[in-house]
């Protein structure tokens, strides 16, 4: 137990303790942020934090360096200004001595503590040393410390610099270290002030101009005739995206718009829900063991016209078919599937990069549906839990936020087109091992629904998917390959004891790989 930890230095002896066993300034569960700071800089961090027992904290580590220092005594029972001073002054003499430059830094602390407001020059030099001490731990610690920290301390060190010339704005009695911290906060709200005066005028300034080229581009453009009849959409067709035939010929947008003029300014299809019992059997053939987490997804489209789910979340082990049940149930609905894989996304990818930059791109669900031609696509966001944390181009996790909420989505500003698109009707199915990494807003905007892993009771019902799946992929109907026979279903269960559905496909494939070998030739 430390005398450093605030809520356990009123417990009797806790004192004591910190004196006798030297208690550092930077040990204690609140002082994460001084953690790796020039001693000073502790020190100045705990007096900007108010931090009780200050003093206690310093002649703790003098004493563990020094022990039985009379002056150290003494400045422990009076704690005045003239007795820190003293021992500081021993200090800086045994540090000469010892060639000890821990104890001069422990001098510039006695000093930042006790000395007092200067006045009429009255221990200037003394004064003027603990602001070298400050502005030099200060420069070397700003190259690596974080923003906040680095802001907190530059209020300090040069509140604590213009102090000789603030004397009469400053309240008598008081510290020279209250008073500096309390002056640097003033320099620094004087300063922010200005930055937002400013801003306030730059962006006054850009609003003007803007409505300025507005105006004149109103004056250059002809009126179009008030009699022009009103677009018609037809029914189950939206328009996503829509641009002034301006816009469409800003030589800014050329590379972007290339592949995307089908999709702006023309009513996509919404693709309508197709009879889902259908949908069902295919899907259950293909994932016998899958039969709950097929009914929860299904279960939305039920009374709806076209396609939409709300977003979907499967958690399950690896291996259990989780992202190709996401494909296949697109597929098996008729809508088009776009994968993204979360591990190499980042929010400034998937969301869209702005139109300065020279690869810019509209946001990833847009590009879903220019590449299906529906307004209604499905986006799989496969492994969501493997996200990067890092935010220096927006987490993925951040991003989908806008995406998943129905108010936004409907008005998603896509910072490539510079435009509004409606994305109301997209739906978007997620797979994860674990649900621990994810943030909660982004748990509560999906639907959750545990994925199983197939047992080994389910074999015989997955194999003849399994085969069918196979023969897809080679190309060929699944008339050319004859059902597994009883050996090779015995073989492969010898083999496979349920769990990875790419362990079984695996054995299957190679067993086909074996009967073809043996197969006879003519």
């Amino acid at each position: 137990m430390s005398a450093t930890e605030d809520d356990e230095s009123d417990i009797p002896g806790v004192a004591e303790d910190a004196v006798s066993t030297g208690a550092a300034a930077d040990s204690g569960e609140d002082n994460e942020r001084r953690k790796g700071l020039p001693r000073v800089l502790r020190y100045a961090m705990l007096i900007i934090d108010h931090a009780r027992h200050i003093e206690e904290r310093l002649i703790a580590e003098i004493n563990e360096l020094c022990p039985q220092l009379p002056e150290n005594a003494v400045w422990a029972a009076v704690q005045e200004s003239d007795a820190g001073l003293a021992l500081a002054a021993e200090l800086d003499r045994r540090a000469a001595l010892q060639n000890e430059p821990n104890l001069r830094s422990l001098a510039d602390c006695v000093r930042l503590v006790c000395l007092p407001t200067p006045r009429d020059a009255v221990h200037f030099d003394e004064y003027r040393r603990v602001g070298k001490a400050l502005v030099h731990a200060f420069l070397v610690t700003s190259r690596h410390a974080e923003q906040q920290l680095c802001c907190d301390l530059e209020r300090f060190t040069f509140g604590w610099a213009a102090l000789p010339a603030c004397t009469d704005l400053l309240p008598k009695g008081a510290s020279a270290a209250l008073n500096a911290a309390s002056l640097g906060s003033r320099i620094a709200e004087q300063r922010i002030t200005a930055i937002k005066a400013a801003v306030w005028r730059e962006a006054k300034e850009d609003e003007e101009r803007r409505r300025k080229l507005e105006a004149e581009e109103k004056q250059a453009v002809p009126k179009e005739p008030a009699s022009a009849a009103p677009e018609s959409i037809p029914d189950n067709h939206l328009i996503v995206a829509r641009l002034s035939s301006e816009e469409m010929k800003n030589p800014k947008l050329k590379d972007i718009l290339g592949p995307l003029k089908s999709v702006i300014n023309t009513p996509l299809p919404l693709v309508e829900v197709p009879p889902l019992n259908e949908v069902r059997n295919a899907l259950v053939f293909e994932f016998p063991y899958a039969v709950n987490a097929i009914d929860f997804a299904l279960s939305e489209l039920s009374g709806r016209v076209t396609i939409r789910l709300r977003p979907l979340l499967l958690v399950g082990d690896p291996g259990g078919g989780k992202s190709r049940f996401a494909r296949r149930l697109g597929e098996t609905l008729g809508v088009s599937v776009w994968r993204e894989d979360a591990s190499r996304a980042d929010g400034a990818v998937f969301g869209g990069t702005d139109r300065r930059w020279y690869s810019a791109e509209p946001c990833h669900t847009f590009l879903a549906m220019a590449q299906g031609r529906i307004a209604n696509p499905l986006v799989l966001i496969d492994e969501i839990e493997k996200a990067g944390t890092r935010s220096d181009y927006g987490r993925l996790w951040d991003c989908l936020l806008s995406f998943l909420e129905p108010e936004t989505n409907a008005r998603y500003p896509d910072p490539a087109l510079q435009t509004t698109l409606d994305l109301s009707q997209v739906s978007y199915v997620a797979t994860a091992n674990s649900l621990d990494p994810l943030p909660s807003p982004i748990r509560d905007r999906f639907r959750v629904v545990r994925f199983q892993k197939p047992a080994a009771c389910d074999l015989h019902a997955l194999l003849p998917a399994v085969v069918a799946d196979l023969a897809r992929e080679r190309g060929l109907d699944q008339s050319w390959i004859p059902p597994l026979d009883g050996f090779e279903c015995a073989a492969i269960a010898q083999h496979w004891h349920g769990g990875s559905m790419r362990r079984l496909r695996r054995i299957v494939e190679a067993i086909l790989h074996e009967r073809d070998v043996r197969a006879v030739r003519n």
